[in-house]
């Protein structure tokens, strides 16, 4: 079996000078090409530390972060900023949309960090427009966040989390700030994207979110607690 991303006895420790914090103490997890997990745990289980670590955003203090075939510890710096925005896209909870920009302009962000700085081509402003039109935004790429709705925005950032295609999609509390109807609308985005093959790690404390992914993953105390299956 090929994995997406391997965390092999993960620590994450954060000297506070009087006292060291272990928000991970010893994590290890496979998550195959494919696979959508729903991590759960109460604040301060180390889930979103575990998902920062994912991410690429902090290195572990001790343990093993492999993505792809590539042990992160052997990876430069600027390396593995160029593989973060390769092959990772990231939805969060607050969206993080730039304000003044439009919809378009929000989506096309991550290609302005290509190797190289290479402008946006037709190509690229074609791919944006598919995105806008498959989040169900084709007719408000001109519009701008506070022109949207909640729901709408978090399809901004999840065409934005798809514009350099990544096969592996980060997503922090994708629908914490919408209502049921709306989650609903964005889960099955995130499950169709899921079909399509690209592998969805999500952290929520939503069960009836949780219940969508494939399995879930129990956080507590910086470790593993426990995992359930759910159907596919």
């Amino acid at each position: 079996m090929e994995f997406a991303a391997q965390v092999i006895d993960i620590q994450k420790h954060y000297d506070l000078g009087s006292v060291v914090v272990k928000a991970l103490n010893g994590v290890s997890v496979d998550f195959p090409y494919g696979d959508f997990v729903a991590i759960m745990g109460s604040s301060g289980s180390g889930k979103s530390t575990l998902l920062n670590l994912l991410g690429a955003l902090d290195r572990p203090t001790h343990g093993e972060y492999i993505i792809g075939d590539r042990p992160v510890s052997t990876i430069s710096d600027d390396d593995l900023s160029a593989i973060r925005n390769e092959m990772i896209g990231f939805i969060f909870q607050s969206y993080n949309l730039i304000p003044q920009y439009t919809v378009t302009e929000n989506i096309e962000v991550p290609l302005h960090y290509r190797a190289g700085y290479p402008s946006i081509s037709a190509k690229d402003r074609k791919h944006i427009e598919e995105l806008g039109d498959m989040v169900g935004l084709g007719d408000r790429l001109d519009h701008r966040p506070y022109q949207l709705s909640g729901g709408q925005q978090q399809r901004v950032a999840i065409a934005r989390a798809l514009v350099n295609d990544p096969q592996i999609i980060l997503a922090d509390e994708p629908t914490g700030n919408l209502d049921s109807a709306t989650e609903a609308e964005i889960m099955e985005i995130l499950c169709n994207l899921n079909a399509e093959g690209r592998t969805i790690i999500m952290v929520t404390h939503e069960n009836s979110v949780a219940k969508r992914a494939k399995r879930q993953i129990f956080m507590k105390d910086g470790v593993v607690a426990g995992a359930g299956l759910f159907p596919g």
